[in-house]
């Protein structure tokens, strides 16, 4: 393993001034008469993204913002059969020296970003809750990490560079939290690592595998149960999600290629890709251009649809580019699908009404050794930037004294 380099990040003039000139030549499509969002995002708010993306969002502000907060670093990470790979992540250690080692683990199309509203929450030492020493990573082919240069690069790999990236920082043993992948991957991790390195998880993102009659007595219990009103509507936004809000990932997961070309090519067309889904996935939340909005990722800007453009600006400026953060849907597909065996360390699960499978609580724990859960009335898919609140009071719950993940790691309560 090599040691640790510090990261700024510092996109050059150019790639500035190309962008700005892409979206000068735009060319929008038509739309129906009072569509709204039936057919994707309305052409009047592209226009106005567009506009705004082009003429008044100074990405040089938001650069340095994201670099005077974020401690960030590269190191190269050895994959096997893969050579080696230059991982860009954050790394910002509590005040308390027996902080909790955790892993946070974004997924698409999110990024390392999302970690910004938790980091100062995780990392605050207190007598009442349990404090972290936090890394959050950018995935292979994601932000300012290197991407996979050889085929098959999939869910073992992302768990494997995960996990080394925890041993070089000097965290034999550690926990984690994630979210849609990083849900899936820090899953993997639990189960390949799980016990000697990985003690317990955390996911805003808890799938499971319905009953069967592989378990007569637990199919034959849900077959009599009744359904809640939580579940009645978790199986609504799931069955909504299935049929209506799918297309993107069967695109992604057979033949990512084809549309990384268009991402790579239209600003708008990668603007229009991640926008959809960040009004569609999440709860209600405020992207709009209202200004005083205190429900924002960044307390400091005015307009919260600033958040938009940071967030698809770091897919444009990518190191790797926009294209290769899709293929990960080629090469995980069937780990998406297929749950397969549980992994038996302690985990915690929150549950958000809007997340895109919100699946009864009781599968969940019929295959999964949960010890922390909780349900939230309001948040959707992206629960570190919609509700970071909720979700770090739910991750410091489950390592809080007296709870059965207490002390998971020895000598590291978490308490000053």
């Amino acid at each position: 393993m090599s040691s640790e380099t510090p990261f700024q990040i510092n996109v050059p003039d150019e790639k500035l001034t190309a962008l700005r000139a892409t979206l000068e030549l735009a060319t929008f499509p038509d739309e129906l008469e009072d569509a709204g969002w039936k057919y994707g995002p309305p052409l009047a708010d592209m226009k106005r993204l567009a506009e705004r993306w082009r003429n008044e969002y100074d990405w040089r502000k938001y650069e340095k913002e994201i670099n005077e907060e974020l401690p960030m670093f590269t190191r190269d990470i050895d994959v096997d059969g893969f050579s080696t790979l230059n991982i860009h992540y954050v790394h910002k250690k509590s005040e308390s020296v027996d902080a909790i080692p955790l892993l946070f683990c974004h997924g698409w199309p999110g990024s390392f970003l999302e970690v910004r509203k938790i980091l100062p929450l995780l990392t605050a030492s207190a007598p009442e809750h349990p404090s972290f020493h936090v890394v959050a990573l950018s995935l292979p082919g994601f932000g300012f990490s290197e991407a996979p240069r050889k085929q098959g690069f999939g869910i073992n790999q992302y768990a494997e560079v995960a996990h080394k990236l925890m041993i070089a920082l000097g965290y034999n043993e550690y926990v984690t939290q994630g979210g849609d992948w990083g849900g899936l991957i820090t899953r993997k991790m639990a189960s390949v690592y799980g016990g000697r390195h990985h003690k317990a998880w955390h996911t805003n993102f808890p799938i499971a595998e319905p009953p069967s009659w592989k378990s007569p007595l637990f199919f034959l219990s849900f077959l009599l149960t009744p359904w809640s009103a939580e579940e009645k509507a978790g199986l609504e936004r799931t069955m909504w999600f299935r049929t209506k809000g799918r297309g993107y990932f069967t695109q992604q997961s057979t033949q990512p290629q084809t549309l990384g070309y268009s991402l790579a090519d239209s600003p708008v067309g990668l603007l229009a890709w991640i926008y959809e889904k960040l009004v569609l996935w999440t709860d209600n939340y405020n992207w709009s251009d209202d200004e005083g909005s205190g429900d924002i990722a960044f307390p400091d800007i005015a307009h919260s649809i600033e958040i938009v453009l940071t967030w698809v600006s770091l897919y444009w400026f990518s190191r790797a580019g926009p294209a290769a953060s899709l293929r990960i849907y080629f090469e995980l597909r069937g780990d998406c699908e297929d749950i397969g065996q549980s992994p038996c360390i302690p985990m915690g699960a929150s549950f958000f009404p809007k997340e895109l499978i919100v699946l009864p609580a009781a599968w969940l724990r019929k295959s999964n050794n949960v010890v922390s859960e909780s349900h939230h009335k309001t948040g959707g898919h992206f629960a570190a930037t919609e509700r970071p609140d909720e979700l770090v009071q739910d991750v410091r719950k489950m390592f809080a004294q007296g709870s059965p993940a207490f002390a998971i790691i020895p000598g590291r309560t978490g308490y000053a």
